[in-house]
């Protein structure tokens, strides 16, 4: 009996390790193959480092880098902040009134075909080189898919239970907040990991533009100097900021919706 409960208590643990493992097996594999090539052919470091370099730099200038990623993280969360409570604003608003979905989807859409490295420079042009820039590029590139999926969410409410909730007397309100809002969760947190992907890429594309201090500004200094181990150094940094964040969605959805990770009972 012991040992059926200690089982069971582990089984979620290898779940998640047979989850991770093919990719951790491929992205192992990807990076052996690269070291492989470049200790064989023979290429120059300038032109293509091997992963042991970037790593071996990466260490090396740590302090820099962490110097300049703050300020990266910074632009981050603070541009998705306000992303997260514009696209949940917005939301509403065109739960409510549907004309005002009409009226403004379009003009979303079109705010997301602008390609970052036209619009970075204008931005930073019109709002100067400070971090309203930076947080007002992030939130341009990632409030698009949370909304879309919070309104995805809204609609995909079950009509019986908002009927039965009208039935009942509550109020357009209240069945938003009991009915609406529970069942855009999922798709809520699904637009979520989407846009946090992007929020890094936004930050380091302001930076580019005009900064002082960042990954940006760190990896056009170092592609101006030649230093290739040096920009996939801050390009690794970037991803492991990415995968932290994506992480940190992930948890907060555990956390906000627990429910969605047992499994049904009787189920196996």
């Amino acid at each position: 009996m012991t040992s059926r409960v200690t089982a069971e208590r582990h089984a979620p643990l290898r779940q998640q390790l047979c989850k991770i493992l093919p990719a951790f097996l491929a992205l192992a594999a990807l990076f052996a193959a690269w070291e492989v090539y470049v200790r064989l052919s023979g290429i120059s470091p300038t032109t293509l480092p091997s992963p042991s370099l970037v790593l071996s730099q990466t260490w090396q200038y740590r302090q820099a880098l962490f110097d300049n990623a703050l300020p990266t993280l910074r632009a981050t969360l603070s541009g998705f902040a306000l992303s997260l409570a514009a696209a949940f604003v917005l939301s509403i608003l065109v739960d409510f009134f549907k004309p005002l979905r009409r009226a403004l989807f379009p003009i979303f859409i079109i705010s997301q075909t602008l390609p970052l490295v036209a619009i970075a420079p204008l931005i930073v042009l019109w709002f100067g080189f400070g971090l309203l820039p930076k947080i007002l590029l992030v939130a341009l590139v990632t409030f698009f898919p949370m909304l879309v999926a919070l309104a995805e969410g809204y609609a995909a409410t079950d009509r019986e239970i908002e009927r039965l909730l009208q039935t009942m007397g509550a109020s357009r309100w209240m069945r938003f907040r009991l009915a609406r809002l529970p069942s855009a969760l999922p798709y809520f947190f699904a637009g979520l990991r989407i846009s946090i992907t992007y929020a890094v890429v936004g930050a380091i594309f302001a930076e580019y533009a005009g900064a002082a201090k960042g990954l940006g500004i760190y990896i056009l200094n170092a592609k101006n100097n030649f230093r290739p181990d040096l920009v996939l150094a801050a390009v690794f940094v970037s991803s492991v900021l990415t995968l932290l964040l994506f992480g940190a969605t992930l948890l907060i959805q555990r956390l906000v919706m627990p429910w969605a990770e047992k499994p049904p009972e009787g189920g196996q």
